[in-house]
């Protein structure tokens, strides 16, 4: 069993995957359904060591003839196993067919869906694969939704039966799994939109196919490396000073919202970047000074003030806090005619979103509801097919776009990255706000902005998890910036012991 792969693929391209093995490595396919069923069943052992009742729902594919496998297996290890087969049987066929003979031969039993399921330890959900592309109905649905409120876990095998492979929505009823086994290839709809939520804690197993068929494939997306990228940011000098690491413009906190441009502030610093300036209304200076001590604050009443300010910057980060008035129109404005890197989020996003433009320079991170406005679709529409959105978001005004939302997505060109960390804790007010700044933060210190983007989304899910630890309830944006703070350590020491 292999933790999550770093590469990400469409169903049709793990179906062609699964072909070229059959028919080019002359793997016969009911050698891999042998092992995809053994591994599953293999994660049955490790997960739930104690269950001795399983109901087994079979589908008439192969993601049934997987769960024939298992229900085989389980059988000869004393387990109690009761398959229902939901829909017409009749036309079963191929290595699913031959995996339910086998099961049918060792004295295996299998029952008609009756509308309930029966008590049990643990329900194993083969229904229904990646193939699927129209909405669940009849008997099938109504197993899903049986399936769904019986009190049992779900274990699914390749993917929730119901589950949008590609897009990560479900196609009318979905299963709701607490595990699922995924084989050959890493399915997008699994790691992105709600699919996190359908697919529970995700396995991965490639089924012994050869290395040389998954380099025929060229992935749609990859998993987030920390390691590699935090790497890049190399190990500090033992004399480097702050003028090393770069300095961060934050420019928002309008009236009411000094709260957020002082998050983003803090979480630039707390990201590494040497020096940390905030460009806000004349009357929040005080008070985000007084809040932020290690940030230099500058109240400015409009877009001429700032000059001085983005004369020192590295790069500005715009939008929290920012609003969308006179004051707001401005500053925007004067931004987007320098040539420095820029991150753009929150009231920034909204304003370009009216005036349009393009620029190689800059990240946006928009949410959703964001990044309908700014391509003219809706947020469900954004949702219902992330990566499709966020590319087309980034070809249109350039740069970087990060999608944010579970499975948060980064787009650079033809480059797709996903972030698999984080957690629904984080849906509660600034966490936008720390972001910017760790963006910012990162950039100042010498990452490109495809770089930056990625990493600084992995720091931040994972600070995120890291501080849910105590619970996700009550998680606030400013929870993050402690194991922000050991996350953005961990590429090396900071301090050098004379002579090491």
């Amino acid at each position: 069993m292999d933790s999550i792969p770093e590469s990400i693929y469409l169903a049709r391209q793990v179906r062609e995957m699964d072909r070229i093995a059959i028919e080019e490595f002359g793997i016969p396919g009911y050698t891999l359904m042998q092992r995809a069923g053994e591994a599953a069943f293999d994660l049955i052992r490790k997960t739930w060591p104690d269950a001795g009742r399983i109901v087994l729902l079979a589908g008439t594919g192969n993601n049934g003839g997987d769960g024939y496998v298992m229900a085989r297996l389980a059988r000869s290890a004393g387990m109690q196993v009761q398959v229902i087969q939901p829909g017409d049987h009749s036309g079963i066929s191929g290595d699913a067919r031959r995996a339910q003979d086998e099961y049918l031969d060792c004295g295996g039993l299998c029952t008609s869906f009756s509308g309930d399921l029966p008590d049990c330890d643990l329900i194993v959900d083969a229904l229904l694969g990646s193939g699927l592309t129209r909405p669940v109905e009849g008997e099938l649905a109504a197993a899903i939704r049986s399936m769904n409120a019986h009190p049992a876990p779900v274990l699914s095998a390749d993917i929730p039966s119901g589950l949008d492979a590609d897009r990560g929505i479900p196609l009318g009823d979905a299963a709701m799994a607490q595990v699922t086994i995924t084989f050959v290839g890493m399915k997008l709809g699994l790691v992105t939109g709600a699919g996190r939520r359908y697919s529970g804690r995700i396995f991965f197993s490639d089924l012994q196919i050869p290395g040389e068929v998954f380099r025929s494939m060229q992935p749609v997306c990859h998993v987030i490396d920390p390691g590699e990228l935090s790497a890049r940011m190399g190990v500090r000098r033992p004399d480097a000073h702050k003028g090393d690491h770069g300095h961060v413009l934050l420019i928002g906190g309008n009236a009411g919202m000094a709260g957020s441009v002082m998050l983003a502030a803090e979480a630039a610093a707390r990201a590494g970047s040497g020096l940390v300036s905030v460009a806000t209304v004349p009357r929040h200076a005080a008070m985000v000074g007084t809040a932020c001590r290690e940030v230099m604050v500058s109240g400015v009443e409009g877009a001429r003030e700032l000059d001085p300010l983005v004369q020192r910057a590295t790069v500005v980060a715009i939008g929290p806090g920012l609003g969308r008035d006179l004051w707001a129109q401005g500053l925007l404005a004067r931004i987007l005619e320098l040539d420095l890197p820029k991150v753009l989020d929150a009231d920034a996003l909204n304003l370009l979103a009216r005036d349009p433009v393009h620029n190689s320079s800059w990240v946006l991170t928009p949410h959703p509801g964001e990044a309908a406005k700014l391509s003219g679709a809706t947020s469900q529409e954004i949702q219902h097919n992330r990566l499709e959105q966020v590319q087309a978001l980034q070809e249109r005004y350039g740069g970087v776009c990060v999608l944010k939302g579970s499975g948060t997505l980064v787009a650079s060109g033809d480059q797709v990255s996903v972030c698999t960390a984080g957690n629904p804790g984080m849906a509660s007010g600034g966490m936008g706000d720390v972001l910017t700044g760790i963006i910012a933060g990162l950039v100042a210190q010498g990452l490109g902005l495809y770089d930056a983007a990625r990493l600084g989304v992995q720091l931040h899910a994972h600070s995120a998890d890291l501080a849910a630890q105590d619970g996700m309830r009550g998680l606030l944006a400013s929870d993050l910036f402690g194991p922000l703070r050991r996350l953005v350590n961990t590429a090396g020491r900071e301090v050098h012991e004379p002579g090491k």
